[in-house]
């Protein structure tokens, strides 16, 4: 298996577990409400034609098409495309759920609006290929808008459940921005890629929240961030 495939079989296997933690109905509208909120501040008014990268369940595609926009969704991990096939198809005017590498999207140049993605960019292989990609997508003032945090500081073996069984030497040696300190170094990917105005901010809703409702098993309360940057 290659580096990918194991990241991909990883997620496979903890897709029904992430989307029953995603669709919680005792958080489930205050979620909607913050995130749609997230991506109305990153983005410009639309609607807009966005690709959401690594789009897992489907979540932040969901909500950008809740605003209005036209939202293709891609990801590599089957058992997530087939959550969020589900969840697209429930909705009116939902994105598009279809197979694509985060990192190689294949898409013809100037395609989107704007390039979006929700935790992914800590287990991308080569951020800065990708990020290159992605603004190739784009059109002339396009958007790149990342929420990610820095999950993994002290090195991805603290994980538990079967985490390090996939995410093992092999797949951390193609993931620069998995043991990140601090979401500058995010930010300094954007900015290699050519992106200019490229801004870092803390979602501080989604942390209050987290205090509110708990996080997610095996994982700590910290800040996230949205990291933009435009063409």
């Amino acid at each position: 298996m290659t580096a990918q495939d194991r990241i991909n079989a990883y997620w496979t296997g903890r897709a029904p577990s992430y989307d029953a933690y995603v669709q919680r109905p005792e958080r489930f509208a205050a979620d909607q409400r913050a995130w749609s909120e997230v991506w109305s501040r990153a983005l410009p008014r639309g609607p807009l034609d966005v690709l959401d990268v690594g789009t897992g369940t489907g979540q932040a595609a969901m909500v950008l098409a809740g605003l209005g926009h036209r939202v293709t969704g891609i990801d590599l991990s089957e058992g997530m495309l087939e959550r969020a096939r589900r969840h697209a198809a429930e909705m009116a005017n939902g994105p598009v759920i279809r197979r694509g590498d985060a990192v190689d999207p294949d898409f013809p140049p100037a395609s989107f609006d704007a390039v979006t993605s929700r935790y992914v960019m800590w287990t991308l292989r080569d951020p800065d290929v990708a990020v290159a990609n992605w603004v190739r997508l784009l059109r002339p003032g396009g958007t790149v808008a990342v929420v990610d945090s820095t999950w993994f500081p002290k090195g991805l073996d603290n994980a538990s459940e079967n985490f390090a069984d996939f995410y093992d030497d092999q797949v951390q040696a193609v993931l620069p921005l998995a043991t990140a300190s601090f979401i500058d170094a995010t930010a300094a990917v954007l900015e290699r890629a050519g992106l200019t105005d490229v801004t870092v901010t803390p979602l501080t809703t989604i942390y209050e929240l987290d205090r509110r409702f708990g996080v997610a098993p095996n994982h700590e309360h910290q800040m996230q961030f949205v990291v933009t940057g435009r063409i």
